[in-house]
């Protein structure tokens, strides 16, 4: 099957608006940069990039008589949140295992940001103390029995959505949509930058890259930041993900290993711990272009960005498209490093 024949529930608005970055381009002196933003993709609880992924899901939940949306992530996931509301959405219930993924003091962090907008939309939300990981949860398995228990049909949706086999299509249909965006805008983007943890989203990308590739594009690069502070856990879930998603599409070639790059250096020690880097990332965004990223994600994606450039591994002469992913809601539970 080729990515047209894969059944998709629109929840967006369309494409995600693409523009430029010019007061930071100006202040890096390097690279012309400019930003895809998912974070304004979807009229569903300030969506994001779980959103486009979840397009792919839907269809098959409904397909499969499922009547309640069953998923994992931390305190502050914005992929659970986006998970409720596309349950509201839909009319299907909603239970979220909401795990302790980040050891973070603010007294308030399971009350506000991303959980509170999940309880607002009338998900059942279950606080477990359990770290992070990116794996399959005990607790997550339990939630999916409990529903099946009552007499309901749970869909299971994992982690960040990633870990499913439907879940790298929605960025392998952004990877197409940036391509027609180019066309509008009379630009290629060379280097695409985005955050990798769960990974589909990077993965979505290199498999839909590859595949404008091989109907005659000119080859860019998908650059991945790592935020997990797990590195080779989320080198190898990017990989698995993106080849399987290449298969699932026809790809018709096996993905290069130069066409898989996720970096680390921005991380810090722990998921979803800011650092120097992040906060200093943060603060600029803002003031040079109003435009707000987050401490758990876009923070070390955008700090990465941020000293490649100044390393020139991005060179004077590209086009870099930073991918905004979302996740600004988390920003409440860390107020008070600003």
């Amino acid at each position: 099957m080729s990515l047209a024949d894969f059944p998709r529930h629109p929840l967006t608005f369309g494409p995600s608006p693409v523009h430029r970055l010019d007061r930071l381009t100006a202040h890096l002196g390097g690279p012309t940069i400019w930003a895809k933003r998912e974070d304004v993709n979807s009229g569903l609880a300030f969506g994001g990039n779980k959103t486009r992924k979840l397009e792919y899901l839907v269809p098959d939940a409904i397909a499969s008589g499922a009547d309640t949306l069953v998923s994992i992530g931390g305190y502050q996931s914005n992929h659970t949140r986006q998970v409720a509301a596309v349950a509201a959405k839909l009319g299907m219930d909603c239970v979220l295992v909401q795990e302790k993924w980040v050891n973070w003091p603010d007294a308030v962090n399971d009350r506000v940001g991303n959980i509170l907008l999940s309880r607002i939309m009338g998900a059942e939300v279950r606080l477990d103390p359990a770290g992070f990981g990116i794996g399959f949860k005990d607790s997550w398995k339990q939630a999916i029995e409990d529903v099946e228990a009552r007499g309901g049909t749970p869909y299971a949706i994992p982690a960040g959505a990633s870990d499913h086999r439907l879940g790298g299509l929605g960025f392998a249909h952004w990877a197409f949509e940036v391509e027609q965006q180019e066309q509008e805008l009379g630009v290629f983007f060379d280097t695409i930058v985005v955050c990798a943890v769960t990974g589909s989203t990077q993965a979505g990308m290199i498999a839909g890259c590859a595949g404008l590739e091989e109907a005659g594009g000119r080859p860019r690069r998908v650059i991945g930041i790592d935020a997990s502070a797990k590195i080779e856990e989320t080198r190898e879930q990017v990989a698995r993900i993106a080849r399987n998603t290449a298969e699932l599409i026809e790809l018709g070639r096996d993905l290069r290993e130069d066409e898989i790059t996720v970096l680390e250096g921005w991380a810090g020690e722990e998921y979803g711990v800011p650092v120097d880097s992040t906060l200093e990332a943060i603060r600029l965004t803002g003031r040079l272009e109003g435009m707000i990223i987050d401490p758990v994600y876009e923070g070390k994606s955008m700090a990465g960005l941020i000293d490649l450039v100044g390393r020139g591994t991005i060179g004077r002469g590209s086009n870099v498209l930073y991918a905004h992913l979302g996740g600004q809601p988390a920003l409440n539970a860390y107020s008070a490093l600003f």
